[in-house]
């Protein structure tokens, strides 16, 4: 079949992933779809692949996606004709020390709170299904029944058929060398058979899906790493169909197949291929041997499993797999490039994933927005600079090991760190910060006591699912900005400023609140879909007629600049400039936060002169700043944005206060603590593209009934008018464990009168309180339940097998009525 001229959609690349994009657009009725492969399909990664198929992952949207992917291949042989090896022999993961067997009986309780069937084992039971295993040192493990494993070839070709059988063309030897575009929009590409108009494009080229990335200007930070695994010969004792084994502590996995054992491993420290690109002939090739780095993980095998000493090896195989800088793949539009999808860097976790990742794309494709929350995954998380190929080699070292290392909360990168530094940090290092990483920028997340730093102990992690070694530094830390006074650096913060006559028309079509306000004015609003669901959580001020100052985290940064530019009307004039790196803030907070600033301050801070909700520019030393008085701890206190060449200045300025009014430094850690025990929402955790901002309790930022500006009503205004009119179906809730020793972090199952009903979006300890908090979306019984019906009910928290009780609030448990950010 020769290259047609014109296609509605090309996918480059034919490995298991561009096939299921491929047969989901065609299921969905897309008609002129094309898939370019360079050589075969399967021949790059997939070929190679274990073919091991789970269902739970880390967060609800991914375990859906993986329960997804197995439906599907569990029916394609039917509907195609081509068997996929899949079977459910189920699979076990093993513990080895007590840290590893408490983070297996947390996802005990946040599988079932996704409707993942588990359970957990003990070292007896683990060594009746796997006979042969030795688990004197067992500590226990858990068993997933419907897990499983297929041919990941078989899969690929059962999805190509299927695409073809709807009238995809599938065309092999077909190499794309460009991508065109004009006007900010794909337009088609160049192969080496002749270009191929076309509307949209998706890039499925697994490792070599960088360098298409480049072709069209478009960062997608992947690298190839060597993964190893062996085959071993035929072994007559071994017991047919045993599950898939999952030994993380030993950094292994096995999975029996036609009496044999596949042995795979993934290694604390890596090796990335291909650091010079990725030869042009290479096609289902392997990478040469070196059993001196595999030799570790044979050795513990042999001893776990005996049976493998008197074993031969029939293959030692070693291939590239293409791993990202976060361990999660990579999909959606491109923020650069209208209609150029991605979905590639997959982590090892390519065949579970592909199904449901194909469905979303293809969705997204044909909706023109994500179908569910795929933040987890969004392309537009991704910074320009991880497309550094010297950043990604480092990084990459250390991803592929951390599929098996512990994964513990608040867990650090130990590699490519310090690239996006604050202009104060050496001040903070000084101080005592250990850092922790969020979008490249070295963020502090808590101080070591200056009393710790004299008696030679280190700012840094001692990871634990328990207290870890930082948690009373932080303790102080959240008790001075509720008691006292203290300071965060936030410059990290996203900062976009909308610039232009029609600006302030263009955020009242994609705000939810109303931003035609005076100049000095802050309004915290969120941006909705037309579903009158959340896609922003952002605050934006006012600073001149036609200049408004967007400010988001710091992970968002790119999502709301692509957003804000998806919706800015042709012909408008505004134009959105990212202005993050400009500023540094300084976040001061708490009860004495006014006496500690204002000798700083000729400006007057009293209320009268400086309102909650407002700007002003200030002086501080020698500079000028802006002083924002806003705030995300729930307590008096200001913002201050200062010019990224004058924040050293100011920074000394506010050290030397220090010398007449106590100041404590604070990191993010306390910031998150303070701002749960407040009740405030957290993006990406709390609310997202699938969460109503009515459900979410934010209808007070929502003025869906202000007058339709030029550019049309408010996006999601019907959508919010149905809500208030129809009644909710759920509601997000506080929670307060009685019990106050557990530790929350997110994802625990919500009991309500012994029901599981729901799990927690969130969670951190209220050291205020005295108690871990949480937030959960509860639903209601009925359509338009009411909020005491749902309050007047008994509340539990799985937490690691254990129901733990808890208080349920609609309000804030500290300062419900929002006293304390007014004095």
């Amino acid at each position: 079949m020769s290259v047609p001229s014109k296609a509605r959609a090309v996918i480059i690349g034919g490995g298991v992933i561009g096939c299921s994009i491929a047969y989901h657009l065609g299921k969905l009725g897309w008609k002129d779809v094309v898939l370019l492969e360079r050589k075969k399909l399967t021949c790059g990664t997939t070929w190679h692949a274990a073919g091991l198929i789970a269902q739970l992952r880390a967060t609800q949207n991914m375990t859906r996606l993986a329960k997804y992917s197995q439906e599907l291949y569990f029916g394609l042989e039917a509907e195609t004709g081509v068997a996929t090896g899949f079977k459910r022999n189920g699979s076990i993961t093993v513990a080895l020390t007590d840290e590893r067997m408490e983070e297996l009986r947390r996802s005990v309780a946040m599988a079932r709170a996704f409707g993942v069937e588990i359970d957990e084992i003990s070292p007896s039971d683990i060594a009746g299904r796997y006979p042969g295993l030795l688990t004197g040192d067992v500590v226990g493990g858990v068993w997933l029944p419907k897990d499983g494993q297929a041919d990941p070839v078989n899969i690929t070709q059962a999805l190509a058929k299927g695409a073809r059988n709807f009238g995809v063309s599938i065309l092999q030897d077909v190499k794309v060398t460009d991508v065109n575009q004009a006007n900010g929009r794909v337009t088609g590409v160049e192969t080496d058979q002749g270009p191929v108009e076309a509307d949209y494009i998706v890039n499925a080229g697994g490792m070599w899906g960088r360098e298409i990335g480049a072709m069209a200007g478009v960062v997608v930070p992947l690298h190839a790493c060597e993964h190893f695994y062996i085959v071993t010969e035929p072994m007559a004792d071994l017991t047919p169909n045993l599950p898939v084994l999952r030994v993380p502590d030993e950094c292994a996995y096995y999975k029996e197949d036609a009496g044999k054992i596949l042995l795979g491993a993934f290694e604390p420290n890596s090796k990335p291929w291909g650091m010079n690109g990725i030869p042009d002939n290479f096609e289902f090739d392997s990478l040469p041997e070196d059993f001196d780095h595999f030799e570790p993980i044979l050795e513990r095998a042999v001893e776990r499993f005996p049976m493998l000493a008197t074993t031969g090896i029939k293959t030692f195989f070693n291939g590239p797999e293409s791993f990202t800088p976060d361990d999660r793949y990579i999909l959606g539009e491109a923020p650069e490039l209208d209609n150029f999808f991605v979905a590639a860097g997959f982590n090892s976790v390519g065949i579970q994933s592909a199904g449901g990742a194909g469905m979303v794309l293809a969705d997204w494709m044909d909706r023109g927005e994500a179908p569910i929350d795929l933040w987890d995954v969004d392309i537009r998380r991704m910074q320009p600079f991880q497309a550094n190929r010297s950043y990604l080699k480092s990084r990459v070292s250390e991803t592929l090991g951390l599929l098996y290392a512990d994964h513990f909360p608040y867990r650090q990168f130990a590699s490519a760190r310090g690239v996006r530094r604050s202009p104060i940090h050496n001040y903070l290092e000084a101080e005592g910060a250990c850092f922790g990483e969020v979008a490249g920028w070295e963020r502090a997340n808590w101080f070591l006591p200056k009393v710790e730093q004299e008696l030679g102990k280190k700012a840094q992690y001692e990871y634990s699912w328990r207290r870890q070694n930082w948690f009373e530094y932080s303790a102080a830390e959240h008790m001075s900005v509720r008691q006292k006074v203290g300071m965060f650096d936030m410059s990290s913060f996203g900062k976009i400023k909308l610039i232009g006559r029609d600006a302030e028309a263009v955020l009242q079509r994609i705000a939810a609140n109303d931003v035609a306000v005076p100049v000095g004015k802050i309004v915290y609003t969120q941006f909705l879909n037309s579903d009158g669901h959340i896609e922003a959580d952002v605050t934006i001020s006012r600073l001149s007629l036609d200049e408004f100052l967007i400010v988001t985290p710091a992970a968002t940064i790119r999502r709301d600049l692509h957003w804000i530019n998806g919706h800015i009307p042709d012909g408008a004039l505004a134009m959105a400039v990212d202005v993050s790196a400009s500023e540094s803030v300084f976040v001061v907070m708490g009860p004495e936060a006014r006496s500690f600033l204002q000798p700083l301050i000729p400006q007057s801070l009293a209320n009268e002169d400086f309102a909650f909700g407002t700007l002003q520019s200030i002086e501080i030393g020698y500079a000028v700043a802006r002083a924002h008085r806003v705030t995300y701890v729930g307590e008096l206190g200001w913002e201050l944005y200062v010019s990224a060449d004058m924040s050293a200045h100011v920074f000394e300025a506010i050290m030397a206060q220090r010398q007449s009014h106590p100041l404590a430094m604070c990191g993010l850690h306390a910031l998150d603590s303070c701002r749960i025990e407040k009740g405030f929402r957290h993006f990406g955790h709390d609310i997202s593209n699938e969460n109503h901002v009515l459900e979410a309790g934010l209808g007070f930022a929502v003025k869906e009934e202000k007058l339709a500006g030029k550019f049309g009503v408010m996006i999601g205004a019907d959508a919010v008018k149905a809500k208030r009119n129809d009644g909710l179906s759920q509601r997000l809730l506080q929670f307060r464990l009685r019990d106050p020793n557990p530790l929350l972090y997110h994802n625990e199952g919500i009991y309500r009168d012994g029901e599981l009903i729901g799990y927690l979006t969130s969670g951190n300890y209220g050291h205020h309180l005295g108690s871990a908090v949480g937030l959960g979306y509860v639903k209601c019984s009925s359509v338009g339940e009411t909020a005491d019906a749902q309050l007047n009910a008994n509340y539990q928290i799985d937490i690691a097998g254990k129901l733990i009780n808890a208080d349920v609030s609609l309000r804030p448990f500290y300062d419900p009525k929002g006293i304390q950010p007014k004095l």
